[in-house]
């Protein structure tokens, strides 16, 4: 019995933006437990957020066949049959930390809040300052409580790669042309009126975009949000017949009502930027490091605005800002109508990735790989790596360093001699800035390679074009990694390749790869 895994439940939150910002708090659980048994109790409209984490063994949905008391019981029922040892409430509700008593899990953890403290083993008070920051912290705080470290804090949305085909496929198929910034519409939200930006300045916005900026355009929405974007389209054809601009229709793809929440968040993760409110697929932006431009009204920005680095929000500081509520009750929404078409432009300009980069393997891409690499006694920079990357530099393009370091997760590396050696390099070759995975392939995170998440904060930190870019390395999980971001891949194999690659070039070493990216530059012009 004592070799059997801990088994654990999290009882999720109940919006999607909110399960987005609960996402580093789930991955700390996982890492700080990573043998046990973890389910995550939810609804079932924030289940298909979790679908695909790696931090998950099981999603139990908390839907209506558990409706009233008896529900409850039979809920509890089903939970204490599964016999689970601690349960951790990241809802604050009264009937998370009841259903975690009536199932008889010994160890119950959560914020003492809705008068259920008496519920919990290890209640948690909710101290004045936490609420003052992020919601992102709050959760991760209530762990830090109980003594689990935070694991990161960026949130971080997985998906499949069918997922990603199947949204590249609806977009090649639609525009007659990938030319142009993709730019996303999310003009609704669910909390109320009091936090969607008004239909005609979207409007404005997309005419804008499409005019000056030659972009194409996704207007997002669930069922309820249809009209909306029927708004903001009629808005438009008014303005084009106004300012006599033609061919609009071509350049705006409306999918109001027509995905579900993973088809939602792949092509989000297609756009090079969001506009949106205060809503669910603001976080999932965020989730996916999409540079987000989010319009704040009735809300908090602090505690509820996009997470991490590149992003911009909008809001007017008035004096009944943030007011919390649904709907405006003076009527006149001042906090949104004070916000105008050009300011959002602008802002959009600001973050929208122009940047081509070429992003490079370190170990058997840039230096010999000795396996485990760990002195500069045997840092050996292949020949011509220095001459070719100056020719990428000179042609305009920022280098990036992108590599797996697992040899610090597995002991044989030292963290502080893999970013002395990236310094190193940086000076010597001319890199303009270095990512790097220290964890063990077994913890499944997003920033190992393939899994796109180094690319994506370089994006945000760099302005970086993906599509426009390249990534050179010499293992097929740098082609996959390019793959996932819209990148070109170039395989470094000084011997005939025998194996499958979807790589977009096969070159025999950097300079080969070097001088076909010159060459393929120059044929797009």
């Amino acid at each position: 019995m004592d070799n059997q895994p801990l088994k654990i439940l999290i009882r999720g939150v109940n919006w999607i933006g909110d399960a987005v910002i609960t996402i580093p708090a789930v991955r700390s659980v996982r890492r700080a437990f990573p043998d046990a048994h973890i389910s995550l109790l939810v609804k079932p409209w924030v289940s298909e957020i979790f679908r695909e984490s790696p931090d998950i063994d099981e999603i139990i949905l908390y839907d209506d066949s558990f409706k009233g008391y008896t529900g409850r019981l039979k809920l509890a029922k089903k939970l204490r049959e599964k016999a689970f040892d601690k349960a951790i409430l990241l809802q604050n509700a009264f009937d998370a930390a009841l259903i975690a008593w009536l199932a008889g899990i010994p160890e119950r953890i959560g914020y003492k809040r809705d008068s259920r403290g008496f519920l919990l083993t290890k209640a948690v008070p909710v101290e004045k300052d936490i609420l003052q920051q992020h919601q992102v912290y709050y959760y991760l705080n209530l762990l830090k409580s109980v003594g689990i470290e935070p694991a990161d804090t960026q949130p971080y949305l997985f998906l499949t790669d069918d997922e990603r085909r199947s949204a590249r496929d609806l977009l090649s198929s639609y525009f007659l042309t990938d030319k142009g910034p993709l730019i996303g519409i999310n003009p609704g939200a669910t909390f109320g009126s009091a936090k969607r930006w008004l239909p005609e300045r979207f409007a404005e916005l997309i005419i804008k975009v499409i005019s000056e900026l030659n972009g194409r355009l996704i207007i997002f929405g669930g069922p309820s949000e249809i009209e909306i974007a029927d708004d903001i389209i009629t808005e438009i054809n008014r303005l084009k017949i106004k300012l006599k601009i033609e061919k609009i229709g071509s350049r705006i793809l409306v999918m109001a009502g027509k995905s579900n929440l993973r088809e939602l968040a792949a092509l989000i993760s297609e756009c090079d930027v969001l506009v949106t409110n205060d809503s669910g697929p603001m976080h999932m932006a965020s989730a996916l490091l999409v540079p987000t431009v989010a319009i704040f009204g009735s809300t908090d920005k602090t505690a509820t605005g996009p997470f991490g680095r590149g992003h911009r929000v909008i809001s007017k500081d008035l004096p009944c800002s943030p007011c919390m509520k649904r709907e405006c009750p003076e009527r006149h929404l001042n906090c949104m109508t004070a916000v105008t078409a050009d300011e959002v432009f602008n802002a959009v300009r600001e973050i929208l990735p122009v940047t081509r980069a070429v992003f490079l393997d370190k170990d058997g891409t840039l230096i010999e790989d000795k396996h485990y690499l760990n002195s500069f006694d045997g840092l050996v920079i292949l020949r011509g790596t220095k001459t070719g990357l100056k020719k990428l530099k000179e042609a305009g393009f920022k280098l990036i360093g992108i590599t797996n370091q697992s040899g610090i997760a597995r002991g044989t590396v030292d963290r502080e001699f893999v970013e002395r050696s990236n310094e190193y390099l940086e000076k010597e070759l001319g890199i303009d800035d270095f990512y790097y995975c220290p964890h063990h392939p077994d913890e499944k995170c997003g920033c190992r390679k393939p899994e796109p998440l180094l690319l994506l904060k370089a994006r945000s930190e760099h302005l970086i074009n993906l599509k426009t870019s390249y990534v050179i390395g010499d293992k097929e999980s740098d082609v996959l990694l390019s793959w996932k971001t819209g990148a070109a891949s170039i395989l470094l194999s000084p011997t005939p390749l025998f194996e499958k690659t979807s790589a977009s070039y096969i070159a025999k070493d950097l300079k080969d790869a070097v001088e076909w990216i010159l060459a393929r530059e120059k044929s797009l012009l």
